[in-house]
């Protein structure tokens, strides 16, 4: 067995274990069908390594070397179609199209050029080298920069000069056969499948991180986010305010804290059911979603209880907010529940006091928020000096100021 031929098995090896992993990825993860793509990619690249071995031994090649054309090609159309699914970028589908019959038409009519011919080479090379740097544009164009972002373009601009230099790389190294069986013998065969399979494996490697890393982020975003309402739980809240009241330490201006309370939620519950008592839930966390202010974190925090901190926002302006909130919750028709019926809500305003935490803030936006529970609901109530509104003992318990 020549090394080329060698390379060859082992390039088989590993289109096999990354269409495996690609595929397992994809099983795991069903709404993502990026994986999918890649998967396909290897399953194509494991057809061309077959028709390298397949071509020597050929009456007529040309079926082969066309099917191993085609074969190699739908691998880098595979790999671009999955990095443009990726990057939430369009699929360009008619450009593929149009390279995949341009290059097939003129590979068919190139096979007659002698085999060592530079412009036959050129031909079969150039649509490989145009589906990598498409997809290096589509990651340069989606203008994310983190490493393993700057690594894919780097290893598509490799990929697609490589395949561009082929030509030139069989001419220096003396050619790359009379006949496919002379091919696999060449120095040309040994340092063409010897690059092909380290930048694979570099490539494969890179994408396979890259959807582990998806996979990890949708999975912590999930253990951040409540259910039902689509907004922050507990702990995606605090790990946001905690990095939100560090800023605020370092100049990022006031801060306040909003928190809001259902009125007569258990009520609600109880008279027409849970179900009905989640619609109330889902149209609040709607109507605290729709045109938040810049950089606002909304959250539920737990039942119908609901907090949003505002970086950059001084007292004043996050009272006019929460005034806002409830204005348009007390005036919003619910279809779950009678037409003539509306639903309430408290709220809590306090602000950032920068010798306090976020357990104090929260102190305090929790103070206001009772005031305004004992008050009457359905209104808005400002936790003013510190020292003067902390939690007391029980939170109807010797409550005497309202804003």
């Amino acid at each position: 067995m020549s090394g080329a031929s060698f390379i060859l098995a082992i390039n088989l090896f590993i289109a096999a274990l990354f269409a495996l992993a690609f595929l397992l990825v994809a099983t795991t993860n069903r709404t993502d069908r990026v994986a999918g793509w890649f998967a396909l990619a290897y399953v194509f690249g494991l057809a061309y390594v077959g028709s390298e071995f397949i071509l020597p031994v050929q009456g007529d090649p040309r079926f082969a070397y066309t099917a191993g054309f085609a074969a190699f090609f739908g691998a880098m159309a595979s790999v671009t179609i999955g990095i443009a699914r990726r990057y939430r970028a369009s699929v360009p589908y008619v450009l593929i199209g149009v390279v995949a019959v341009a290059g097939l038409a003129a590979n068919w009519l190139a096979f007659e050029l002698p085999r060592a011919s530079q412009l036959r080479m050129f031909t079969y090379q150039l649509p490989f080298a145009l589906m990598q740097g498409l997809a290096a544009l589509v990651v340069l164009r989606s203008r994310r920069r983190q490493p393993m972002d700057l690594g894919l373009i780097a290893l598509f601009s490799l990929s697609a000069l490589q395949f561009l230099s082929k030509p030139l790389i069989a001419l220096l190294t003396g050619g790359s056969g009379e006949t496919a069986a002379d091919y696999i013998v060449t120095t040309y065969a040994l340092f063409s499948q010897s690059l092909g399979a380290v930048l694979q494996v570099a490539t494969g490697l890179l994408m396979l991180m890259l959807l582990v890393r998806d996979m990890l982020v949708e999975i912590t975003a999930r253990s951040e986010t409540d259910p039902l309402s689509g907004l922050l739980n507990r702990r995606g809240f605090e790990d946001r305010a905690l990095a939100a009241l560090a800023q605020s330490g370092s100049g990022g201006g006031p801060v306040s804290l909003v928190t809001c309370d259902l009125d007569s939620f258990k009520a609600i519950n109880d008279s027409f059911g849970h179900d009905t008592g989640d619609e109330v839930i889902m149209a609040f966390a709607r109507l605290l979603a729709e045109a938040p202010p810049p950089r606002a974190i909304i959250s539920r925090i737990g039942g119908e209880e609901f907090a949003v901190l505002l970086p950059g926002t001084p007292l004043g302006t996050a009272r006019l907010y929460a005034e806002t909130i409830r204005a348009a919750f007390a005036a919003l028709p619910i279809a779950a529940l009678p037409q003539h019926m509306r639903c309430t809500a408290s709220f809590g305003v306090a602000e950032y006091d920068r010798s306090g935490s976020l357990s104090d803030l929260r102190r305090r936006a929790d103070a206001a928020l009772y005031v305004s529970k004992r008050a009457g609901r359905d209104r808005v109530s400002v936790a003013a000096d510190p020292a003067l509104d902390a939690m007391p003992s029980h939170p109807l318990r010797n409550t005497s100021r309202s804003a």
